[in-house]
């Protein structure tokens, strides 16, 4: 079984990837931005109600002097992270053109640079022992775009165009590199919604519902299985066919 570290794993979808790996029996440290109880409530849910071996560390990891505290952390303590998911991120939504710049370079740190950072960090050790899973989180509107998310969508076409470079790059050093491009998911993204809103949104995905955060976990599991091992460069749409 690999150390799995799952970032932006407090809540959502993160928490139901967390959730995914830790019961497939792997070691997964989960981590949150700033909010500690949050944290430490998500770790107890897996550790202390479900008996998993799971762990959880606080930190902003769009700031790479944090995230290399993080990942010296999780080494001291469990070893070298042999499967990373990249999720961590946030959205904002409203004209491009009411944005602050400070809103701008949150949204491309919290969803892009992030993912970077993280991986920067973590893919010497999975190409020095010629084995590692890298699995980006991105967004079916950084594959079509988004009215009022403009930015948002440009983050996760980024985090896209990411994880093809960056998979051609580790490939002959066996380390694989896929993204998921979530659809609309039972998150709370998604409570800024109106039930008119979210009724009309549901009309418009041929599965007629919104999808629930075990569902992307479910999927990362399999991506990082050797059921998956001829599997890499690829964004999966996980969007019930958006």
């Amino acid at each position: 079984m690999a150390v799995v570290f799952v970032t932006g794993s407090s809540r959502g979808i993160g928490f139901g990837i967390a959730t995914a790996f830790a019961r497939d029996g792997h070691t997964v440290i989960l981590n949150g931005r700033s909010d500690m109880i949050r944290l430490k409530n998500a770790v107890a849910e897996l550790r202390d109600n479900q008996g998993y071996n799971v762990a959880g560390i606080c930190g902003d990891l769009s700031k790479y002097s944090v995230a290399q505290e993080v990942f010296a952390q999780i080494e001291a303590t469990h070893g070298n992270v042999e499967i990373l998911v990249n999720n961590a991120g946030s959205a904002y939504f409203g004209l491009f053109n009411d944005m602050l710049p400070t809103d701008i370079n949150q949204v491309l740190a919290d969803n892009l640079q992030g993912a970077m950072n993280a991986s920067h960090l973590a893919i010497p050790s999975m190409v020095r022992a010629k084995v590692g899973c890298v699995i980006n989180i991105s967004s079916i509107w950084g594959v079509v775009g988004a009215s009022c998310e403009v930015v948002y969508s440009a983050a996760k076409a980024g985090v896209i165009g990411f994880t093809k470079a960056l998979a051609k790059e580790v490939g002959p050093s066996g380390v694989r590199v896929n993204a998921i491009a979530c659809g609309a998911f039972e998150t709370r993204m998604n409570d800024r919604l109106t039930p008119e809103e979210k009724a009309a949104f549901i009309d418009e995905i041929p599965v007629g519902r919104f999808g629930q955060p075990c569902e992307v976990g479910d999927l990362a599991v399999f991506l990082a299985s050797d059921k998956a091992a001829y599997l890499t460069g690829e964004v999966i749409k996980l969007s019930g066919g958006i």
